[in-house]
Order: structure tokens, then C-alpha cells, then sequence
């Protein structure tokens, strides 16, 4: 018996990271009989159903600040940003209703905007400018579009499922491809390729069970999947997830089995509108949400300031695969391949 088999055989089999075998990457399982895209886009339809409310993602919590305006757009439209005096998110348009200067250039003085053209002073009294509906659940902040959304307005977001109790850290982390939200969401319902186009983060990938035909209950609309998260050479994270989406932009995943049950990561699809190319721009907006019950991670969670980087960066390093997977997809889709 070799060394390594030794190791892996007395491994405790409680310890969160575990050794693990891995064929050569070429030698891997196919996935692709079982990658059906009839059921991946059965599954994109189903929550393209589901109610959002005409709420959108707009960005980070952190990035809304009280000192500094964020400007971002959505659908098309230029829309700004800021904390008011009240410490809550204001949203509305990012023209100044004066002579359309950038208000996301403005300044920010006692919780209104002062336009940078000629000094106009811009909050969610000024006559001429309305502000938007806009929610702050913690993590992200959302704004309300009705015209653009055009359905029934709700008073708030739909709101992912988080860790609750205890203690969390989150990371947010922002690209953008050219593609829609559908692409983006079908990308996130496709488990199959994991370790085939990510084999740098997941490893000894399975799906356990995934939704059949058109007609599924709410309760079975889920992907579940056995993976091992990598961390270094031959030692991973081994945990059962699930993906599920609790409304048409957005594709949650929550560890349902493992080290940090309960983790979420929110993956949501904002359309930002056409580029100068006349295609598409969507926003991928991504929140990771990291638990743990074990003792060192309350300590981890004090130096968070420091790990979120980190986070923002592993995230950042799959979407830029995933978004040519997606961009790809959104190509083929409308034949501009």
C-alpha cells in the first residue's frame, strides 16, 4: 500500500477538508448525456414565471454610500444612488432634471446631491425629480421599476433565503457580459459543467437529482449536486448544494450538507440595456454568504473586511468563465454567433 493510500484510508472521516482521488481532467465522467438542454431550458421558463415585482438588483449595500453618489443604469435607463440623511437608499433618475448633467458626478452635502454643472441641489423632494422605490435588505439594495418591469409592483424584493442566527460573512462581486438575464440564469442551471470548465474549484462533481419535464411543484423546481470545493493540490471540501430560483433573475445556491450548511451563494441578472453595439448588457451581480457553526469561523468573521477580497475574487475568476459561457449561449440563441 503507497503512502498516499495510507493517508487517505486513516483520514478522520469528521475533519471539513478530505483528500480526495480525481481522474486526469480529459478522463473524467461525460456529463453531457445527462445535460439535457430541453431540461435546462424547461427550467429557465419556469422561473421566468415567477413574480420579481418589478425590483432589480442595483448593486452591494457597501457601494451605496452616504459621502458619494453610485451611478448605475438598468433597462436602459441612468439612475443614481446615495444614502440620505436618514441613512436609507434613494434611487432615482441619473440626469439632472436641470440640463442632464451625470448626477453619479455629483457630490453628496447633508443628504442631498449638489449637480456639479451649476450647483442644483437634487433629493426625493426636489420638484422634477422623483426618486424610485428601493430596498435594502442587508446585503444588496434594490430598486422598483414598474414601467420598465411591467408587472404587478410588490412592496418588497424576493429576498433569498440567508443564513439565519449565528454569524455570517458576505462578498459581493459585479461583472458584466453581453447576454441577457436568461442567459446568465441558464448558465447557473447547468451543475453538469462545474468540473469540466471550472476543474481549478470543483472536483468529483455529481448531480444527485435535477427537475424533469414541464410541470414540476415548486418544491421539486431544485438541482442537487454533490461537489468538492478544492483548496490546494489533492484536498478539497466535499458538501451537497442545491440551486434553486425564487424568482426569474436570480439562482440560489445553498449548502445544504457539509462544512458551512446554510452558506448561500445568490447569483442575480440585471439588464443594464443595449451597448453602443446595439446587443445587450446584463450586470452579474453575485452575493456570497458564508456560515459556519464551528468556533474559528466567529474569529474568521473579525478580520471579514480582510476575506472579502478573497471572496470577491474567487467569485470574479468563475464569471469570467461562466460569462463566455453565457455570452456564448445569448449568441447562439439569437444567431449573432
Amino acid at each position: 500500500m503507497d503512502f498516499r493510500r495510507q493517508v487517505v484510508e486513516r483520514w478522520p472521516a469528521r475533519w471539513p477538508v478530505q483528500p480526495f482521488r480525481e481522474p486526469a481532467w480529459a478522463r473524467q465522467e461525460p456529463t453531457y448525456r445527462e445535460c439535457s438542454p430541453a431540461l435546462i431550458d424547461a427550467a429557465v421558463k419556469r422561473a421566468d414565471a415567477r413574480p420579481a415585482g418589478n425590483w432589480f438588483v442595483a448593486g452591494a449595500s457597501r457601494d451605496i454610500r452616504r459621502d458619494k453618489p453610485f451611478g448605475f443604469r438598468v433597462g436602459g435607463r441612468e439612475l443614481v444612488a446615495w444614502r440620505g440623511a436618514d441613512r436609507e437608499p434613494v434611487i432615482g433618475p441619473g440626469a439632472c432634471p436641470h440640463l442632464g448633467a451625470p448626477l453619479g458626478d455629483a457630490r453628496v452635502h447633508c443628504g442631498e446631491l449638489v449637480c456639479r454643472w451649476h450647483g442644483m441641489r437634487i433629493g426625493p423632494e426636489r420638484p422634477g425629480w422623483s426618486p424610485f422605490p428601493a430596498y435594502d435588505d442587508g446585503v444588496l439594495v434594490w430598486v422598483r421599476l414598474d414601467r420598465f418591469g411591467g408587472e404587478r409592483p410588490t412592496d418588497r424584493p424576493v429576498v433569498p433565503p440567508r443564513p439565519s442566527g449565528g454569524v455570517a460573512i458576505d462578498a459581493v462581486a459585479t461583472l458584466t457580459g453581453t447576454c441577457e438575464p436568461e442567459d446568465v440564469v441558464a448558465n447557473r442551471l447547468d451543475p453538469w459543467h462545474g468540473a469540466w470548465f471550472h476543474p481549478y474549484s470543483f472536483t468529483r462533481l455529481r448531480v444527485v437529482s435535477a427537475p424533469r419535464g414541464t410541470d414540476v411543484a415548486d418544491a421539486d423546481d431544485r438541482f442537487v449536486v454533490e461537489v468538492t470545493f478544492r483548496l490546494a493540490g489533492k484536498l478539497g471540501v466535499p458538501v451537497i448544494a442545491e440551486f434553486t430560483c425564487p424568482e426569474p433573475r436570480t439562482v440560489l445556491m445553498t449548502i445544504i450538507e457539509g462544512e458551512g450548511a446554510g452558506s448561500v451563494v445568490e447569483t442575480h441578472a440585471t439588464p443594464l440595456g443595449d451597448g453602443a453595439d446595439g446587443r445587450p448588457r446584463t450586470s452579474v451581480i453575485e452575493a456570497t454568504i458564508a456560515t459556519s457553526d464551528r468556533p474559528g469561523f466567529g474569529k474568521a468573521a473579525r478580520i471579514a473586511p480582510m476575506l472579502r477580497p478573497l471572496m470577491r475574487r474567487a467569485s470574479a475568476r468563475l464569471w469570467r468563465d461562466d460569462l463566455a459561457y453565457a455570452e456564448r449561449r445569448y449568441a447562439l440563441r439569437t444567431g449573432r454567433a
